[in-house]
């Protein structure tokens, strides 16, 4: 219980001082859309599934939303061939996009790909002009707004598009003085990484102890539990 409470206190902590850093006063920032400081917009495909050429010994990384969860991405759970790139809509996407799931129970979450990959078309990779914004600025505040881009969604299933991305707001300050404005930016990424490596290091650690000591318990608690048969007693 005290593990799980440390767990949640060093969550709250991060949310709170995440809100802090990307809360701007009114004329301290230039509110610009996603679109508006990406340099391109990239989608994606699926090659034919079952279909063996696109799958077997593939190389290439396919990225699927499933796999899109508020964190860098550097290996894909599934790769595909060069023939499924030609004959399919999946195309490379450059590193260091920022790339948000589009559809169903993944909209709206977000992720940093860290190696060249392609995607499925439910992906939505922005290539940010890094003159005019740092593409880990753009993940954080993609990922602090994920509630927001979320309730955009249309639909049944509640899907996202391009165009609903490309429109969503981001404050840039000093917007105006560029290297000044990505010298902010800079300093936030800088904060909210430190506590995301934190929290992530705290939140994979801490669920291993508490497993940890489960396990313990349930050891000790069966050796006490644990009384001879009545036979061997008697024996």
């Amino acid at each position: 219980a005290e593990l799980t409470a440390e767990l949640t206190a060093h969550k709250k902590q991060y949310n709170y001082y995440r809100d802090q850093l990307l809360s701007f006063e009114e004329g301290e920032v230039k509110w610009k859309t996603l679109g508006e400081i990406t340099i391109k917009t990239y989608s994606g495909g699926t090659p034919t599934a079952g279909n063996s050429e696109y799958y077997d010994g593939g190389t290439i990384p396919w990225l699927r939303t499933q796999e899109v969860k508020f964190s860098d991405i550097e290996k894909t759970e599934v790769k595909i061939t060069p023939s499924a790139l030609e004959n399919s809509a999946a195309k490379w996407i450059p590193e260091n996009c920022v790339i948000v799931a589009i559809s169903g129970a993944t909209a709206g979450r977000s992720a940093i790909n860290k190696i060249p990959l392609t995607t499925n078309q439910h992906c939505c990779c922005l290539e940010v002009d890094p003159e005019k914004a740092l593409y880990r600025y753009v993940f954080h505040w993609v990922s602090f707004n994920y509630e927001n881009l979320k309730a955009l969604g249309q639909g049944a299933r509640g899907d996202l598009n391009s165009g609903i991305i490309k429109g969503f707001n981001i404050p840039i300050p000093h917007a105006d003085k560029p290297e000044k404005s990505l010298a902010e930016q800079d300093n936030i990424v800088a904060i909210l990484d430190k506590f995301d490596a934190l929290t992530n290091s705290i939140s994979e650690g801490l669920p291993r102890e508490i497993e940890l000591r489960q396990k313990q318990y349930e050891y000790y608690r069966d050796l006490l539990l644990s009384f001879p048969k009545p036979e061997e007693v008697a024996a």
